[in-house]
């Protein structure tokens, strides 16, 4: 069975205007929904949360019901299109970065936002022959990318950054991160990429709108606010109704991205079988 959760939010908190609110996350929701009909998903089995039904408590339920509620041969889906942040990670398991990067949902203010232990957490519970896509279309950047300047050939009249800075503390222990030792308990990480990584024994793919130094945008295309990762993403798996290989399909999303100018780069993440396999089988 293939199963979806799609997370879509515009609005933050307070509820209307107010809050750091976007413009394309509800469409590009709308898009990953048809999207995922046309590649085989029923629609009673896609969820959808947007603005202010995408509380932290939802999200993670919902996300929780999804793996715990799947079974061997099943293609599961979690999207998320919203507002992104790094914060401080300075437990016992402090990362070389000494960052956790998070999603935001509408509540962040008042309940805090969604790291990516968090993920892992739910994550470990997916059982073995489970297939699961992961993807976000927000920022995970770095301290001080609060705008970036795009060389775009077309005039877009919006365009944002689907970033919240981190907080004072949050920037502090990023700054110095490199200068504070590691717990003794704690591992040495050397990777650099995104922190949310396969772990041994799971089945999952993440596919990320940028790098960790970049920022994910949206803008006008044709007429409607999109995220310019989901805006291509969609439309390369419904030109193939996703019978697309995933290193395909993540090529042709950088290359699009490339042609339209956009400051980002679209980022891929699995072991390695899984990028000659076709998505969601």
């Amino acid at each position: 069975m293939k199963k979806a959760l799609i997370v879509g939010i515009n609005d933050y908190a307070p509820i209307g205007s107010g809050g750091p609110d976007l413009n394309g996350c509800v469409n590009d929701a709308r898009d990953m929904a048809n999207t995922l009909v046309i590649c085989g998903f029923a629609p009673a089995q896609i969820r959808i949360l947007t603005n202010q039904n995408a509380t932290r408590a939802n999200i993670l339920n919902s996300l929780k019901s999804l793996v715990s509620n799947s079974v061997k041969g099943d293609s599961i889906v979690f999207y998320y299109s919203g507002h992104g942040t790094r914060v401080a990670n300075i437990g016992s398991d402090l990362e070389i970065d000494g960052l956790d990067e998070a999603i935001c949902p509408h509540d962040y203010a008042s309940a805090g936002v969604i790291r990516d232990d968090d993920f892992k957490t739910v994550l470990s519970k997916l059982k073995a022959g489970v297939n699961m896509e992961i993807i976000f279309d927000c920022c995970h950047s770095g301290t001080g990318t609060r705008k970036m300047d795009l060389a775009l050939d077309m005039d877009f009249s919006y365009e944002a950054a689907r970033f919240i800075p981190p907080m004072l503390e949050d920037e502090f222990y990023m700054t110095y991160a490199s200068e504070i030792p590691l717990s003794k308990s704690s591992k040495k990480q050397t990777f650099t990429t995104k922190a949310l990584v396969p772990v041994a024994g799971l089945n999952h793919t993440l596919w990320a709108a940028s790098k960790d130094n970049q920022v994910s945008m949206e803008g006008n295309m044709s007429g409607q606010i999109r995220g310019y990762f989901t805006y291509h993403f969609c439309k390369i798996l419904r030109a193939t109704n996703g019978n697309i290989v995933r290193k395909t399909l993540d090529k042709q999303i950088a290359m699009a991205l490339a042609a339209m100018g956009a400051a980002q780069i679209n980022q891929t993440e699995s072991i390695t079988a899984e990028f000659s396999q076709k998505i969601f089988s």
